[in-house]
Protein backbone atom coordinates (compact mmCIF):
# COMPACT_ATOMS: atom_id res chain seq x y z
CA UNK A 1 0.00 0.00 0.00
CA UNK A 2 1.26 3.81 -0.74
CA UNK A 3 0.13 6.91 0.77
CA UNK A 4 -0.49 9.72 -0.48
CA UNK A 5 1.20 12.60 1.73
CA UNK A 6 -1.16 15.20 1.95
CA UNK A 7 0.15 16.75 5.43
CA UNK A 8 3.37 17.80 6.74
CA UNK A 9 5.43 15.15 8.31
CA UNK A 10 4.47 14.79 12.53
CA UNK A 11 7.63 16.60 14.21
CA UNK A 12 8.74 13.94 17.25
CA UNK A 13 7.91 16.21 20.14
CA UNK A 14 4.08 16.98 18.42
CA UNK A 15 3.39 13.54 18.56
CA UNK A 16 4.81 13.00 22.61
CA UNK A 17 2.68 15.81 23.35
CA UNK A 18 -0.49 14.38 21.66
CA UNK A 19 0.05 11.61 23.88
CA UNK A 20 0.73 13.12 26.96
CA UNK A 21 -2.26 15.40 26.22
CA UNK A 22 -4.69 12.37 25.70
CA UNK A 23 -2.58 10.08 28.09
CA UNK A 24 -2.12 7.50 24.93
CA UNK A 25 0.77 5.70 23.97
CA UNK A 26 0.51 4.46 20.50
CA UNK A 27 2.24 1.08 19.05
CA UNK A 28 5.46 1.58 17.35
CA UNK A 29 4.43 1.15 13.59
CA UNK A 30 1.65 3.75 14.15
CA UNK A 31 4.13 6.44 15.94
CA UNK A 32 6.39 5.50 12.86
CA UNK A 33 3.54 6.03 10.37
CA UNK A 34 2.32 9.52 12.15
CA UNK A 35 5.74 10.66 11.79
CA UNK A 36 5.89 10.06 8.29
CA UNK A 37 2.77 10.33 6.79
CA UNK A 38 0.90 12.76 9.34
CA UNK A 39 -2.24 10.90 7.83
CA UNK A 40 -3.08 10.98 3.92
CA UNK A 41 -4.62 8.60 1.30
CA UNK A 42 -4.22 5.13 0.58
CA UNK A 43 -3.74 3.52 -2.92
CA UNK A 44 -5.10 1.13 -3.32
CA UNK A 45 -7.56 1.97 -0.18
CA UNK A 46 -10.35 -1.33 -0.48
CA UNK A 47 -9.24 -3.99 2.73
CA UNK A 48 -11.11 -6.92 3.44
CA UNK A 49 -13.58 -6.43 6.79
CA UNK A 50 -14.12 -9.95 7.04
CA UNK A 51 -15.27 -12.98 5.11
CA UNK A 52 -18.85 -12.50 6.27
CA UNK A 53 -18.80 -8.60 5.78
CA UNK A 54 -16.92 -8.66 2.29
CA UNK A 55 -14.40 -5.70 1.67
CA UNK A 56 -14.44 -1.68 2.01
CA UNK A 57 -12.35 1.24 0.79
CA UNK A 58 -10.53 3.02 3.27
CA UNK A 59 -11.55 6.39 2.88
CA UNK A 60 -8.41 8.61 4.50
CA UNK A 61 -5.93 8.11 7.84
CA UNK A 62 -6.50 10.99 10.44
CA UNK A 63 -3.80 12.92 11.06
CA UNK A 64 -2.69 15.07 14.28
CA UNK A 65 -2.56 18.77 13.15
CA UNK A 66 -5.20 21.75 12.23
CA UNK A 67 -5.93 19.85 9.20
CA UNK A 68 -9.89 18.41 8.71
CA UNK A 69 -9.81 14.68 9.29
CA UNK A 70 -7.50 14.95 12.31
CA UNK A 71 -6.92 12.76 15.20
CA UNK A 72 -8.30 14.70 17.88
CA UNK A 73 -11.15 15.63 16.61
CA UNK A 74 -12.45 11.95 16.07
CA UNK A 75 -10.73 11.03 20.01
CA UNK A 76 -13.52 13.80 21.17
CA UNK A 77 -16.44 11.97 19.03
CA UNK A 78 -15.65 8.73 19.05
CA UNK A 79 -14.63 8.57 23.07
CA UNK A 80 -17.58 7.30 24.46
CA UNK A 81 -18.59 5.19 22.01
CA UNK A 82 -15.94 3.22 21.25
CA UNK A 83 -14.42 0.13 23.37
CA UNK A 84 -12.08 1.33 25.72
CA UNK A 85 -8.46 0.98 24.60
CA UNK A 86 -9.44 1.51 20.61
CA UNK A 87 -8.94 4.71 18.78
CA UNK A 88 -10.28 5.68 15.28
CA UNK A 89 -7.10 6.05 12.50
CA UNK A 90 -9.24 6.54 9.59
CA UNK A 91 -12.86 5.56 8.10
CA UNK A 92 -14.66 4.30 5.12
CA UNK A 93 -17.07 6.07 2.76
CA UNK A 94 -20.08 5.15 5.14
CA UNK A 95 -19.01 6.50 8.53
CA UNK A 96 -17.29 3.03 9.79
CA UNK A 97 -13.96 3.36 11.70
CA UNK A 98 -10.99 1.69 11.93
CA UNK A 99 -9.22 2.00 14.99
CA UNK A 100 -6.16 0.43 15.89
CA UNK A 101 -5.69 -1.13 19.81
CA UNK A 102 -3.47 0.86 22.83
CA UNK A 103 -3.81 -1.68 25.67
CA UNK A 104 -1.92 -4.74 25.95
CA UNK A 105 -4.91 -7.27 24.86
CA UNK A 106 -4.76 -5.45 21.89
CA UNK A 107 -2.19 -3.45 21.28
CA UNK A 108 -1.55 -2.54 17.46
CA UNK A 109 -4.31 -4.90 16.06
CA UNK A 110 -6.31 -3.25 13.55
CA UNK A 111 -10.38 -3.52 13.89
CA UNK A 112 -13.05 -2.45 11.61
CA UNK A 113 -15.87 -0.81 13.72
CA UNK A 114 -19.27 -0.76 12.31
CA UNK A 115 -21.62 2.36 13.24
CA UNK A 116 -24.52 1.18 12.25
CA UNK A 117 -24.52 -1.86 14.63
CA UNK A 118 -26.18 -2.03 17.44
CA UNK A 119 -24.12 -4.25 19.86
CA UNK A 120 -22.65 -3.77 22.82
CA UNK A 121 -19.09 -4.13 23.35
CA UNK A 122 -16.90 -5.78 20.58
CA UNK A 123 -19.47 -6.89 18.71
CA UNK A 124 -19.48 -4.29 16.67
CA UNK A 125 -15.89 -4.89 16.13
Amino acid sequence: MKIEKIHESLLVEDLESFERNHNITFPKDYRDFLIEYNGGYPDPGNYKISEELGDSILNIFYGIGSMYDNLEKKLDIFDEILEIGFIPIADDPSGNQICIGINKEYLGQIYHWAHDEEHDGMENM
